[in-house]
């Protein structure tokens, strides 16, 4: 894939929407655009949301509850690729259960997942769909509620499902290119810094340039 000249959608979460970062200009999206000439890179990242429904509404934060479907109906519909980046709020924090892999109910996360893959090809029908396997987080393998699960159960559900509906997967996961406990460029344990989000921006750029 040539990426010179393309639109991309990027739709995240905080690590998308620029959170840790001194200036818009340094998250890995926009770093992307600029050195491989993308035409455009938007940016339809949120911090604290999920690709899951929330069954019971967040009263101390409702913004976590715009998940990932709920926000492609405003994403550019000319895009070229889509790149879809979470997991990690709902490992973190959320009411859905995991689900199971052939789910399409929304209050799941595989639910969630294939939900969203239907929802693009029906919307965006000449665009390419990439997702994204969450990075590496500090006590990554303590148990989420509601159910005895760590952050490698959410990467290997996106994995799975990807493989088993022909949608290509960037395995940051697997890659792991920035050790979270390196404070140095994951300064929280979960956020990468500049520093950070450049050594995102050419391992993504690597690998969407062998699809």
């Amino acid at each position: 894939m040539d990426l010179r000249g393309l639109t991309i959608n990027f739709l995240g979460d905080s690590i998308t929407e620029g959170y840790g970062v001194n200036e818009s200009p340094n998250v890995y999206h926009q770093i992307i655009k600029e050195k491989y000439k993308l035409a455009h890179a938007y940016n339809y990242g949120i911090s604290g949301t999920r690709l899951a429904r929330q069954t019971t509404p967040s009263e101390e934060c409702p913004r976590n509850d715009l998940f990932f479907e709920l926000r492609s109906n405003i994403m550019q519909p000319k895009a070229d690729v889509i790149i879809v980046f979470g997991g990690t709020n709902d490992y973190a924090h959320g009411d859905a259960f995991l689900g199971a892999a052939d789910s399409e109910d929304v209050s799941t996360f595989c639910g969630a997942v294939n939900s969203l893959i239907n929802k693009l090809k029906k919307d965006f029908p000449n665009a390419k769909i990439v997702f994204m396997t969450p990075l590496h987080r500090t006590e990554e393998t303590t148990p989420s509620k509601p159910e005895e699960k760590i952050l490698e159960d959410y990467a290997n559900a996106i994995l799975n499902i990807c493989k088993t509906r022909g949608i290509d997967v960037i395995d940051l996961f697997g890659i792991n290119p920035l050790d979270p406990y390196d404070t140095s460029l994951v300064p929280d344990g979960l956020h990468p810094n500049d520093k950070g989000h450049k050594i995102m921006a050419d391992v993504i750029a690597e690998e969407l340039l062998k699809l």
